[in-house]
């Protein structure tokens, strides 16, 4: 059975945060005023960086980077709100939605073939399958993994729905002046700056708990230990 594993590697998520999120952020917020790029020209910019980067990354894996695709979408509403000065509770409003349907659409996934918790946590490029698959049958343990996984499921599914509560919180507090002014630039920038810390930390905590509850359970059901499930030695 062929090894998705051994094909080009994924870039790393810190690759992905830089390209698709944070410079077209950093654009957005710093050079979209008048006396620099300008509202437009600093849109057209800013979408080139998770365009550009999910291009460059579908040639080399021929898959789609979601990160890319979610980087566009979310830098061409934030550009395209602040452009038509809209009020900023639409900021909130897609900072918020974002995180949400991403929740909604990981429990929805449960009852398709292609649960996103295989996608994210569960996959060929981070786990062994084919050896945990086996070991699964050997123990007669397939339902019991299937128990496990949709509590990872709803673990996942928490952890994106509180990215987008804190997400919206956040974007009301800081987003007061109106879009296309000096205050509200360094307001998105502030609201930027302080996701990390306030919105990436305590997700990403809930995010591993998921990680680390799945891999118990299949330790405990498999009997293989950590090395022998993850892919750690990969040429």
């Amino acid at each position: 059975m062929p090894q998705p594993a051994k094909g080009k590697p994924r870039h790393s998520a810190f690759t992905n945060l830089i390209f698709n999120i944070l410079v077209p952020t950093l654009i957005l917020t710093k050079f979209s005023d008048e006396g620099s790029l300008g509202p437009q020209l600093s849109i057209v910019i800013a979408l080139a960086f998770p365009l550009s980067f999910g291009t460059w990354d579908f040639i080399q894996t021929r898959r789609a980077n979601v990160f890319s695709i979610l980087g566009f979408v979310s830098t061409l509403l934030t550009g395209g709100i602040s452009l038509l000065e809209l009020d900023p509770q639409y900021i909130a409003i897609k900072e918020a939605s974002i995180p949400g349907l991403i929740g909604l659409a990981t429990l929805i996934s449960l009852y398709t073939p292609y649960p996103l918790i295989k996608t994210l946590l569960f996959n060929d490029e981070v786990v062994d399958t084919e050896r945990v698959n086996q070991a699964l049958d050997e123990h007669d343990a397939h339902a019991n993994f299937e128990v496990a996984l949709r509590r990872a499921t709803y673990l996942l599914a928490f952890s994106f729905f509180l990215s987008a509560t804190l997400n919206y919180i956040l974007a009301k507090v800081l987003l007061v002046s109106p879009p296309g002014t000096p205050e509200y630039s360094a307001e998105l920038g502030k609201m930027t700056g302080l996701s990390f810390p306030v919105i990436a930390l305590p997700c990403t905590v809930v995010m591993m708990a998921a990680l680390f509850y799945l891999m118990r359970r299949v330790r405990q059901l498999t009997a293989l230990e950590l090395e022998q499930i993850f892919r750690l030695h990969q040429e």
